[in-house]
């Protein structure tokens, strides 16, 4: 008998305001036509003044509990992904712990960028697994847009605020087909630095600073280390792309899914696709698809899903579950 973190809800929540590619373009050099063409996305939303990445989190942590039919009092575990926390500390996650009015839980920050949802749902489930937590909410929360330069038309497109999160649940599993988080797998590569960064920081400028990108260098690597990643957490679990019925991608750009499906030989209508309608997200875009694709009926409980997301840093890495 072995300990499995099942995946009991999920939820997610976008600000109110939502931008589309026409009105974007009353602001910089661009158009629908060229947005659309080069990466799939047609709308992205934008934090109001009264919007923070934690709110936006409490937002989806709270849609996730509704989904999972439990109390915020009977989570035990916080584990919030973001590069673009409230405050440099303390963590996000403690304000979304005391929103949510739990008097005491373990709560803090990942920051792995658009990979740190997969790292907080490896994290989570290590510890749910080792016996030191029973639930644990994980979440994915971003406010990119502000940091993004409103001038460079070749980034600022690209991305949007949302939040997304799940529900965690240790139960005793002695079944291989069984629910849960069957296997995981996460890496970095810290010499592609220069190619997604933000240039600024406490430590160096001071400042919060401003996203940078090298896009076709990224989309190279994405392609890439995305298919490596998927085909290694399969095998690690005893799983072939066969097997899967859905994936359910880091949503940045449209022609990376559609090459990284080809690439696995996967029919592209299993991959869950939503970066149309919020952009890139960063941490939030994985689980923001996954509670789409689970409220729109497309993903059905005992359905084997793969999570996966490659970002700055680089980082990247996959989670196989059985829903």
């Amino acid at each position: 008998m072995t300990i499995r973190s099942v995946i009991l809800g999920t939820g997610s929540f976008l600000p109110e305001r939502r931008v589309s590619n026409a009105e974007l373009a009353e602001r910089v050099d661009t158009s629908d036509e060229w947005i659309v063409e080069r990466t799939g996305i047609r709308f992205r939303h934008i934090a109001g003044d009264d919007e923070t990445t934690s709110t936006l989190a409490t937002g989806a942590a709270r849609r996730a509990l509704e989904s999972a039919g439990i109390a915020a009092t009977d989570i035990d575990l916080i584990v919030l992904a973001t590069a673009t926390p409230d405050q440099t500390f303390p963590a996000s996650a403690t304000r979304v712990q005391t929103a949510l009015g739990i008097n005491d839980c373990v709560a803090f920050d990942v920051a792995a960028v658009c990979s740190g949802f997969l790292y907080a749902v490896q994290v989570a489930d290590s510890m749910i697994r080792a016996g030191a937590h029973r639930r644990a909410l994980v979440i994915g929360a971003e406010t990119f847009s502000r940091i993004l330069d409103w001038e460079d038309r070749a980034t600022c497109v690209l991305f949007g605020d949302g939040a997304g999160a799940i529900v965690l649940e240790g139960q005793d599993s002695d079944d291989a087909t069984g629910r849960g988080i069957l296997a995981t797998r996460l890496h970095a590569d810290g010499r592609h630095n220069d190619l997604l960064y933000v240039d600024g920081g406490p430590s160096t400028t001071g400042t919060v600073g401003k996203l940078r990108m090298k896009g076709r260098e990224v989309f190279r690597h994405a392609v890439v280390n995305l298919a490596a990643v998927m085909t290694e957490s399969l095998a690690a679990a005893g799983l072939q792309s066969s097997d899967v019925d859905w994936v359910v991608p880091h949503q940045a750009n449209a022609r990376i899914l559609d090459a990284t499906a080809r690439k696995l030989g996967l029919d592209a209508g299993k991959v869950v696709v939503t970066v149309d309608q919020h952009a890139n997200t960063s941490a939030a875009s994985v689980p923001l698809a996954l509670d789409t694709a689970v409220r729109d009926g497309r993903i059905k409980q005992g359905d084997l899903i793969v999570l996966e997301a490659m970002g700055g840093g680089f980082t990247w890495g996959a989670a196989v579950v059985r829903f």
